[in-house]
């Protein structure tokens, strides 16, 4: 990401709000990382756990799931009301020195929903066109179970990203170079300011003793390392909805591609597990997709790398859906994987698939040694 000019503090300051569409000016650019699942996200557990101010606007805005919103004439008791995380002013030692020190910031921690390995960060302050941080610096904990505020202020931090200069109402983007498993996140911003969302995203990294004591899992689900590796169409929302934990709430709260007009051809996502699983069941739900579901669906499998010798082969022959409508099915004989390619025919929606079964003894032994390496 490039800047104007890190001299001069205003440089990156967006225009005044002039009316009519306030996204019409927003600043945003190409970030290859937001493929990836978001660890900051609500539906898999994240929360903003504790701030040292949140004056003008709660510090839980940071991760609501839809873009921020702008309302000219929203003002409350303590001044203009804004969608995000938004601090007072900061202010100097005295009459002599107004303005606050170098090391002086605000910060906001977050527990990840999921603990991982980050790849890249979004710092979006839309709509914060000159009432935004100079700078903003991540930094990461490792902190196992439920700890309190105090214990992660106590915690260990590691530095992801030094104090970096970001524009106002803009997406700013942060590929991050990290080999570790993380917990929470601390953004902080630099001296005051406002936030409107944070996004962390990068690879799930479960706990193979939790997986372990469980026995049976999701093995596809986010939060147990399952991973979204490509698909033929993704037009109108991400398939990694589709391995998200709970149920679909709303429409686009799964994946729908576009209407094919191509006869001969359908639809299709590929799936990673977290490692080697040996699948029981399969679970398939349309949930709120009522005139736009697949119409039916086919289920492959393959054990090892999908771009090499591995050969895929049929785990549910093509069958037919019901819109808005859970399916369940029991395999005659357990299918071992490492990925899952789930066919669409012709076209449509899946709200959530499930695939119920436990990791193979290579399975476990491989995300052991992962776990090892990211903790170590």
């Amino acid at each position: 990401m490039s800047f104007h000019d890190d001299t001069d503090p205003h440089a990156n300051d967006a225009a005044p709000y002039a009316g009519g569409d306030p996204y019409a000016d927003y600043r945003t650019g190409d970030f290859p990382f937001t493929e990836l699942v978001d660890l900051a996200d609500r539906r898999l557990g994240a929360g903003v756990v504790a701030a040292n101010d949140e004056f003008f606007a709660e510090r839980e805005n940071l991760l609501v799931r839809e873009r921020a919103v702008f309302d000219p004439e929203h003002f409350g008791h303590k001044g203009k009301i804004m969608d995000g995380w938004e601090t007072r002013r900061r202010r100097g030692a005295g009459a002599g020195h107004p303005f606050p020190a170098p090391e002086d910031h605000d910060w906001a921690i977050v527990r990840l929903g999921a603990p991982g390995v980050v790849r890249g960060i979004v710092v979006d302050t839309a709509h914060f066109r000159g009432n935004y941080p100079q700078r903003v610096s991540i930094q990461a904990a490792a902190v196992e179970g439920s700890p309190s505020p105090a214990e992660l202020q106590g915690a260990t931090w590691e530095e992801l990203l030094p104090p970096t200069p970001v524009r106002g109402h803009a997406a700013n983007g942060f590929a991050i170079d990290s080999e570790r498993r993380w917990t929470h996140v601390r953004v902080r911003q630099h001296p005051d300011g406002g936030i409107a969302r944070l996004r962390v995203h990068g690879e799930v990294v479960p706990d193979p003793e939790w997986l372990a004591v469980l026995g049976t899992l999701d093995l596809v689900s986010v939060l147990n390392g399952g991973v979204y590796e490509d698909a033929s169409d993704r037009f109108y929302s991400s398939p990694t909805q589709i391995i998200l934990p709970g149920t679909s709430r709303k429409m686009d709260d799964g994946w729908e591609n576009r209407r094919r007009r191509v006869r001969g051809t359908h639809d299709w996502v590929r799936f990673r597990l977290a490692a080697q699983g040996a699948v029981r069941a399969v679970e398939i739900d349309t949930a709120y997709l009522k005139g736009n579901s697949a119409g039916w669906i086919a289920l492959q499998g393959c054990n090892g790398d999908p771009s090499g010798s591995a050969e895929w082969f049929e785990i549910i022959p093509r069958t037919r859906l019901q819109p808005d409508t859970p399916h369940r099915f029991v395999l005659a004989a357990r299918a071992v994987v490492t990925h899952v390619r789930l066919d669409a025919f012709p076209d449509g929606g899946i709200a959530r698939m499930r695939l119920h079964g436990g990791l193979t003894e290579d399975g476990a032994a491989e995300l052991r040694a992962r776990y090892a390496r990211l903790t170590g």
